[in-house]
């Protein structure tokens, strides 16, 4: 039997169509195919999944128990499967103290550097974490942020204490109101305004005498004294300098309304205590180590001589020139993860994989060059190379030409989307599908087009002397009533221009980003785009019942699951595990909802229509086919109407809020690489929606790498030249034609390569 080869048979999950496929090992393999062709259901939810369930079962039951729950995929057989790693595009588990150093596991080498050659040592590698309590600065338990309370916001100081003048409700009202009514001290019928000097130092932060407060007990006539405490210091002891997470939910909220987030003034920021920010190597602490872009940390490296850190040093280095090579080396190693873009966190990703040893293993990529400029995309073309190089199979799901051209093979599914689509229509070398005809294949032979004809402009917004992260004093100017392209390479300041300085300066901008619109299993299409309510409605008349039956959330939910289609069983110490509720065979509704029927449909399958096929159902109904139209026009019209919107992907998400925008005039829109996980017919489909919003009176900025789309805009601004510190400034601002021939851009290069100008 043969080995050489990942034998598939049956592919059927999702909307794939029975089909069989051989992938060839020790390639570099690209599924190709329109977006909801089916290249995710077979590489991810077949392939790797099935591979990461088989390798589960070979671990002890109670280990099993703490790992994500596979379940089998929709396939026959799957012959000489290797173990798979998956990188994707999804964020990595993070929290508010979760930074590039900790996902990529170089903090605790820095830690260990400091702790061997640090002087004065501050003991132990863990005394200089933020995150243990030997190192964490005591103030803010390792955060570098405290709460500070707005004193603005709790006084009102056009009233008297007896009127409500503390606009807190704990102090207002109930008996620690009675503590600053009765103070002997202050005449709560006075203004706040009116208070002598020393009577708001009182009121604010006590007096340097003690002052008891009488109490009298309603019950038995008993007083007790009281000391009296100034506002601030109690908000502080009693809501502040503790986990405000544990305050019932409205008091939390009223709390957080009054305070604002400032860096840590004992630790200015860093998290860490005294003792940690004084050992120093070489005149640098661990923060400055921590805040320093990688680019600049590695000469600080090669100045360690102490032999105790050599092979500390020599690992660290390894790390960072990785990170070098895929084009993050303008990122600090304390920047927290929360912040990454798709693109950037699977580079860190990445990073962490092609240092590895292993040989003769699957590895998944989900569009490793989404996000990046091409000139990027060069860089991380190579690395897949060379983990191919080193025996393994590189699998990737791609759109890029530049990932094409690299590709020992190409499997395209298709023809279309959604139930269109799950076929194999295409399966050999990238000359051979150039012959071919397929979406793909007309994708690669259409020459690229300038905008030979772009939209006047007179009127603009103004961004001036813009520094937001490592913007050099940047002022430009947003066209009014076209489309513009900010391009450049990654971290070259284009987000910090647009995402931070634009839209702080015109805050009633649309945003139309990849950002989850749901996380719940009960967020679907249907729900989103306001027509589930009038679905009910139209069954509940049918049937002669109320709405509700047809709803999850409610009466027609099943009584076991309550409405999620699974069951939750939960592992104590371990991770708890989901399985398909068996009560509804994970079918949702209880069986008296099931039997409802509206145009001989249940809701469970209309449900499971697609947006194409739900436009013929509801045909008479004006409501929802408008709402259904617009999705149409956005290419998503192959989503089911009950598909949770948490498992769509960042494109997908994208055209979702897009399709709910789409009739607005006289706005802004601001999109963020609204190209990402679109095939080159997605493309021509996204750029004439684009051009609409135009044409309908709109102002649209796009950040984008897409070159066709690049090359269609009216106006583009370029930044770079570089990423991080050596980023940051505007190349180029004017027409598509004239960036070929800015010497400095790198977007002008590409664009030039790929139309052929000598």
């Amino acid at each position: 039997m043969e080995t050489d080869s990942i034998e598939i048979f049956g592919a059927k999950e999702h909307n794939l169509k029975d089909f069989d496929v051989t992938i060839p090992k020790n390639k570099l393999v690209v599924f190709a195919g329109v977006s909801g062709s089916g290249k995710s259901s077979l590489v991810f939810d077949t392939l790797a999944r099935e591979s990461s369930r088989q390798w589960q079962d070979s671990y002890p039951l109670f280990l099993r128990n703490k790992l994500p729950h596979y379940e089998r995929p929709h396939v026959d057989e799957i012959k000489n499967l290797p173990p798979s790693i998956v990188v994707d595009q999804k964020a990595l588990r993070t929290n508010t103290r979760s930074t590039v150093g900790t996902a990529m596991d170089i903090a605790p080498l820095i830690r260990l550097l400091f702790s061997r050659v640090g002087q004065p040592s501050a003991g132990g590698s863990m005394a200089y974490s933020f995150n243990h309590p030997a190192g964490m600065c005591p103030i803010c338990t390792g955060i570098g942020k405290v709460y500070q309370l707005i004193e603005d916001k709790i006084f009102d100081t056009t009233k008297s204490l007896n009127e409500g003048a503390i606009n807190f409700s704990q102090f207002s009202s109930g008996w620690q109101a009675y503590l600053y009514k009765n103070n002997p001290l202050l005449d709560a019928d006075k203004k706040l305004a009116d208070f002598s000097e020393e009577e708001w130092q009182i009121l604010r932060e006590g007096s340097d005498e003690i002052v008891k407060v009488e109490f009298r007990s309603n019950n038995t006539g008993s007083v007790d004294r009281v000391d009296y405490e100034g506002v601030i210091p109690r908000f502080y002891r009693l809501y502040l300098k503790r986990d405000i997470s544990k305050l019932k939910k409205s008091l939390q909220e009223e709390v957080l309304s009054l305070v604002i987030q400032v860096p840590c003034a004992s630790c200015e920021g860093s998290g860490l205590n005294p003792k940690a920010l004084a050992s120093k190597i070489n005149g640098h602490n661990i923060v400055d180590y921590m805040n320093l872009s990688v680019s600049e940390l590695l000469p600080l490296l090669e100045e360690v001589d102490s032999p105790l850190g050599q092979s500390l040093v020599a690992q660290i280095k390894s790390a960072i020139k990785r990170m070098e090579t895929v084009g993050i080396g303008y990122l600090s190693l304390s920047r927290k993860t929360e912040t990454l873009s798709g693109g950037e966190m699977q580079r860190v990703k990445l990073v962490r994989h092609i240092g590895s040893s292993l040989s003769n293993v699957n590895y998944v990529f989900d569009e490793p060059t989404a996000g990046l400029h091409p000139h990027d995309a060069e860089k991380i073309g190579q690395l897949l190379l060379d983990l191919r190089d080193k025996h393994n199979n590189i699998l990737v799901v791609e759109h890029s030409r530049q990932m094409l051209a690299l590709a020992d093979e190409v499997i395209e599914l298709g023809p279309l989307a959604g139930r269109e689509g799950g076929r194999l229509i295409f399966q050999g070398s990238l000359v051979e599908l150039q012959k071919a005809d397929t979406y793909t294949t007309r994708a690669l032979n259409q020459p690229l087009r300038l905008n030979q004809d772009p939209l006047a402009w007179t009127e603009y917004f103004a961004i001036k002397d813009a520094t937001a992260n490592n913007l050099k004093q940047v002022n430009t100017k947003i066209p009014k009533g076209i489309l513009t392209a900010v391009t450049g390479v990654a971290g070259s300041g284009k987000s910090s221009l647009i995402g931070v300085e634009f839209i702080e300066n015109y805050p009633d901008a649309i945003i139309i980003n990849q950002k989850p619109i749901g996380t719940s299993i009960r967020s679907t299409p249907a729900t989103y785009l306001g027509i589930m309510d009038e679905i009910r409605k139209l069954f509940a008349k049918a049937n002669n019942v109320t709405p509700s039956w047809f709803s999850y959330n409610s009466k027609g939910a099943c009584p076991i699951c309550k409405g999620t289609g699974k069951i939750v069983y939960d592992m104590a110490f371990a991770d708890s595990v989901e399985v398909v509720c068996e009560e509804c065979g994970g079918h949702r509704y209880n069986p008296k909802a099931l039997s409802y029927r509206y145009q001989n449909f249940t809701i469970e399958e209309i449900l499971n229509l697609t947006v194409e096929e739900a436009l013929t159902v509801f045909s008479s109904n004006d409501k929802i086919c408008q709402s259904l139209s617009v999705m149409k026009e956005v290419g998503l019209d192959y989503l089911t109407l009950g598909q949770p919107t948490s498992t769509l992907s960042g494109g997908e998400v994208q055209r979702v809020k897009l399709a709910s925008k789409l009739q607005e005039s006289g706005q802004i829109f601001v999109l963020d690489e609204p190209s990402t996980g679109l095939h080159s017919k997605d493309v021509e489909q996204l750029l004439s929606l684009l051009r609409r919003l135009v044409n309908q009176g709109n102002t649209v900025v796009m950040i984008e790498h897409r070159l066709e789309l690049i090359a269609q805009a009216d106006w583009i601004i370029d930044l770079g030249p570089e990423g991080g510190k050596n980023g940051g400034y505007i190349l180029f601002e004017g027409k598509p034609r004239d960036i070929i021939s800015c010497e400095e851009s790198q977007t002008g290069k590409y664009l030039k390569e790929i139309l052929n100008f000598s």
